[in-house]
Protein backbone atom coordinates (compact mmCIF):
# COMPACT_ATOMS: atom_id res chain seq x y z
CA UNK A 1 0.00 0.00 0.00
CA UNK A 2 1.23 3.32 -1.25
CA UNK A 3 1.56 6.14 1.35
CA UNK A 4 2.35 10.10 1.04
CA UNK A 5 3.59 11.15 4.64
CA UNK A 6 3.10 14.98 4.94
CA UNK A 7 4.44 16.44 8.75
CA UNK A 8 7.02 19.28 9.21
CA UNK A 9 8.62 17.93 12.16
CA UNK A 10 11.39 15.58 10.94
CA UNK A 11 11.63 13.34 14.06
CA UNK A 12 7.74 12.56 13.59
CA UNK A 13 8.04 12.24 9.97
CA UNK A 14 10.94 9.67 10.34
CA UNK A 15 8.90 7.52 13.30
CA UNK A 16 5.88 7.59 11.12
CA UNK A 17 7.82 6.71 7.94
CA UNK A 18 9.63 3.93 10.20
CA UNK A 19 6.26 3.00 11.69
CA UNK A 20 4.60 2.89 8.55
CA UNK A 21 7.35 0.98 6.82
CA UNK A 22 7.36 -1.66 9.33
CA UNK A 23 3.70 -2.61 8.84
CA UNK A 24 3.97 -3.22 5.09
CA UNK A 25 3.40 -0.18 3.77
CA UNK A 26 5.28 1.74 1.28
CA UNK A 27 6.36 5.79 1.76
CA UNK A 28 6.30 6.81 -2.12
CA UNK A 29 6.81 10.41 -0.63
CA UNK A 30 7.50 11.97 2.99
CA UNK A 31 7.34 16.10 2.42
CA UNK A 32 7.27 18.97 4.62
CA UNK A 33 6.12 21.85 2.96
CA UNK A 34 1.73 22.45 1.68
CA UNK A 35 3.11 22.93 -2.11
CA UNK A 36 5.05 19.47 -1.45
CA UNK A 37 2.31 17.44 -0.36
CA UNK A 38 -0.43 18.84 -3.32
CA UNK A 39 2.66 17.73 -5.98
CA UNK A 40 3.35 14.72 -4.73
CA UNK A 41 -0.41 13.43 -4.01
CA UNK A 42 -1.36 14.48 -7.52
CA UNK A 43 2.30 12.90 -9.21
CA UNK A 44 2.43 10.23 -7.43
CA UNK A 45 -2.02 9.20 -6.19
CA UNK A 46 -1.00 7.13 -3.14
CA UNK A 47 -3.28 4.29 -1.54
CA UNK A 48 -3.83 6.97 1.25
CA UNK A 49 -2.58 10.17 2.32
CA UNK A 50 -1.38 10.83 5.63
CA UNK A 51 -1.49 14.59 6.24
CA UNK A 52 -1.07 16.65 9.33
CA UNK A 53 -3.00 20.27 9.16
CA UNK A 54 -0.36 22.66 9.88
CA UNK A 55 2.51 23.11 7.22
CA UNK A 56 4.56 25.27 6.24
CA UNK A 57 5.30 28.05 4.91
CA UNK A 58 1.95 29.77 6.86
CA UNK A 59 1.80 26.85 9.52
CA UNK A 60 -2.17 27.18 9.28
CA UNK A 61 -3.89 24.76 7.17
CA UNK A 62 -1.28 24.57 4.51
CA UNK A 63 -1.68 20.83 4.81
CA UNK A 64 -5.19 20.24 4.69
CA UNK A 65 -6.01 22.97 2.30
CA UNK A 66 -3.43 20.27 -0.33
CA UNK A 67 -5.57 17.42 0.93
CA UNK A 68 -8.55 18.56 -0.04
CA UNK A 69 -7.60 20.39 -3.11
CA UNK A 70 -6.08 17.15 -4.50
CA UNK A 71 -9.00 15.55 -3.72
CA UNK A 72 -10.78 17.74 -6.13
CA UNK A 73 -9.01 16.64 -8.45
CA UNK A 74 -8.14 13.08 -7.31
CA UNK A 75 -11.99 12.19 -6.55
CA UNK A 76 -11.91 9.37 -3.51
CA UNK A 77 -8.39 10.31 -2.80
CA UNK A 78 -8.33 8.92 1.06
CA UNK A 79 -6.86 11.37 3.14
CA UNK A 80 -5.95 10.70 7.27
CA UNK A 81 -5.30 13.87 8.80
CA UNK A 82 -3.33 13.83 11.90
CA UNK A 83 -2.98 16.76 13.83
CA UNK A 84 -3.29 18.61 17.28
CA UNK A 85 -5.86 20.70 15.86
CA UNK A 86 -9.24 20.52 14.40
CA UNK A 87 -10.06 22.34 11.80
CA UNK A 88 -13.73 22.15 11.59
CA UNK A 89 -14.65 24.19 8.51
CA UNK A 90 -12.31 22.17 6.62
CA UNK A 91 -12.71 19.04 8.32
CA UNK A 92 -16.29 19.13 7.18
CA UNK A 93 -15.34 20.36 3.69
CA UNK A 94 -13.48 16.97 4.29
CA UNK A 95 -16.36 15.06 4.62
CA UNK A 96 -18.75 16.87 2.29
CA UNK A 97 -18.39 15.16 -1.18
CA UNK A 98 -19.46 12.12 0.47
CA UNK A 99 -17.16 9.75 -1.03
CA UNK A 100 -15.70 8.15 2.32
CA UNK A 101 -12.32 7.18 2.45
CA UNK A 102 -11.33 10.23 5.06
CA UNK A 103 -9.99 10.26 8.80
CA UNK A 104 -9.36 12.73 11.36
CA UNK A 105 -7.13 12.09 14.40
CA UNK A 106 -5.64 14.00 16.95
CA UNK A 107 -1.89 13.36 17.52
CA UNK A 108 -2.07 13.30 21.53
CA UNK A 109 -5.03 10.41 21.32
CA UNK A 110 -3.47 8.18 19.42
CA UNK A 111 -2.01 5.89 22.24
CA UNK A 112 0.07 2.87 20.28
CA UNK A 113 0.78 1.64 16.90
CA UNK A 114 -1.84 -1.02 16.47
CA UNK A 115 -4.90 2.25 17.00
CA UNK A 116 -2.52 3.97 14.16
CA UNK A 117 -1.66 1.61 11.64
CA UNK A 118 -5.58 0.04 11.93
CA UNK A 119 -6.81 3.64 11.07
CA UNK A 120 -4.63 4.09 8.22
CA UNK A 121 -5.96 0.59 6.26
CA UNK A 122 -9.53 1.62 6.94
CA UNK A 123 -9.28 4.76 5.34
CA UNK A 124 -7.01 3.54 2.42
CA UNK A 125 -10.03 0.97 2.19
CA UNK A 126 -12.82 4.03 1.66
CA UNK A 127 -13.79 3.72 5.19
CA UNK A 128 -13.45 6.56 7.82
CA UNK A 129 -11.71 6.84 11.46
CA UNK A 130 -13.07 9.77 13.51
CA UNK A 131 -11.15 10.44 16.80
CA UNK A 132 -14.06 10.88 18.89
CA UNK A 133 -13.39 14.84 20.06
CA UNK A 134 -12.97 15.62 16.31
CA UNK A 135 -16.67 14.54 16.14
CA UNK A 136 -17.86 16.50 19.64
CA UNK A 137 -16.82 19.55 17.51
CA UNK A 138 -18.18 18.91 14.40
CA UNK A 139 -21.49 18.21 15.78
CA UNK A 140 -21.65 21.14 17.93
CA UNK A 141 -24.58 24.04 17.11
CA UNK A 142 -25.35 21.32 14.25
CA UNK A 143 -29.43 20.47 14.39
CA UNK A 144 -30.25 16.83 14.40
CA UNK A 145 -32.94 17.81 11.44
CA UNK A 146 -34.12 15.49 8.52
CA UNK A 147 -33.57 11.98 8.77
CA UNK A 148 -31.16 12.14 11.45
CA UNK A 149 -33.83 13.46 13.78
CA UNK A 150 -35.68 10.00 13.70
CA UNK A 151 -32.68 7.75 15.30
CA UNK A 152 -33.30 6.52 18.99
CA UNK A 153 -30.51 7.97 21.45
CA UNK A 154 -29.14 4.80 21.26
CA UNK A 155 -28.78 4.21 17.54
CA UNK A 156 -27.18 7.91 17.82
CA UNK A 157 -24.58 6.12 19.53
CA UNK A 158 -23.97 3.23 18.03
CA UNK A 159 -23.71 5.89 14.84
CA UNK A 160 -21.39 7.57 16.34
CA UNK A 161 -19.05 4.70 17.38
CA UNK A 162 -19.31 3.61 13.68
CA UNK A 163 -17.81 7.19 12.75
CA UNK A 164 -15.02 6.12 14.95
CA UNK A 165 -14.96 2.74 12.78
CA UNK A 166 -15.67 0.41 14.88
CA UNK A 167 -16.97 -3.07 14.10
CA UNK A 168 -20.06 -4.44 15.34
CA UNK A 169 -18.51 -6.35 17.72
CA UNK A 170 -16.67 -3.77 19.25
CA UNK A 171 -19.39 -1.50 19.49
CA UNK A 172 -21.08 -4.48 21.08
CA UNK A 173 -18.31 -4.50 23.71
CA UNK A 174 -18.78 -0.71 24.68
CA UNK A 175 -22.10 -0.65 24.90
CA UNK A 176 -22.85 -3.69 26.62
CA UNK A 177 -25.02 -5.33 23.67
CA UNK A 178 -24.96 -8.52 21.89
CA UNK A 179 -23.88 -8.58 18.28
CA UNK A 180 -27.06 -9.44 16.75
CA UNK A 181 -28.34 -6.34 19.13
CA UNK A 182 -26.09 -4.07 17.16
CA UNK A 183 -26.80 -5.45 13.91
CA UNK A 184 -30.25 -4.57 14.14
CA UNK A 185 -29.43 -1.13 15.32
CA UNK A 186 -27.24 -1.13 12.34
CA UNK A 187 -30.11 -2.20 9.75
CA UNK A 188 -32.52 0.21 11.57
CA UNK A 189 -29.98 3.32 10.75
CA UNK A 190 -29.74 2.43 7.37
CA UNK A 191 -33.63 2.14 7.20
CA UNK A 192 -33.67 5.52 8.66
CA UNK A 193 -31.32 6.75 6.77
CA UNK A 194 -32.80 6.15 3.89
CA UNK A 195 -29.94 3.84 2.14
CA UNK A 196 -30.92 1.59 -0.68
CA UNK A 197 -29.48 -2.07 -0.26
CA UNK A 198 -25.91 -2.27 -0.74
CA UNK A 199 -22.87 -3.21 0.34
CA UNK A 200 -22.59 -2.79 4.36
CA UNK A 201 -19.15 -1.18 4.32
CA UNK A 202 -20.60 1.85 1.76
CA UNK A 203 -23.63 1.88 3.85
CA UNK A 204 -21.83 2.40 6.93
CA UNK A 205 -19.60 5.05 5.55
CA UNK A 206 -22.41 7.06 3.86
CA UNK A 207 -24.38 6.88 7.18
CA UNK A 208 -21.82 8.21 8.77
CA UNK A 209 -20.90 11.13 6.36
CA UNK A 210 -25.00 11.85 6.87
CA UNK A 211 -24.44 11.70 10.58
CA UNK A 212 -21.08 14.23 10.48
CA UNK A 213 -22.74 16.74 7.98
CA UNK A 214 -26.12 16.48 9.48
Amino acid sequence: MRVVLAEDLYLLREGLSRLLTAHGFEIVAAVETGPELHRALIGLRPDVAVVDVRLPPTQTDEGLQAALAARREIPGLPVLVLSQHVEQLYARELLADGSGGVGYLLKDRVFNADQFVDAVRRVAAGGTAMDPDVIARLLTGTGRAGPLARLTPREREVLELMAEGRSNSAIAQRLFLSESAVGKHTASIFGKLDLAQSDDDNRRVLAVLAYLNG
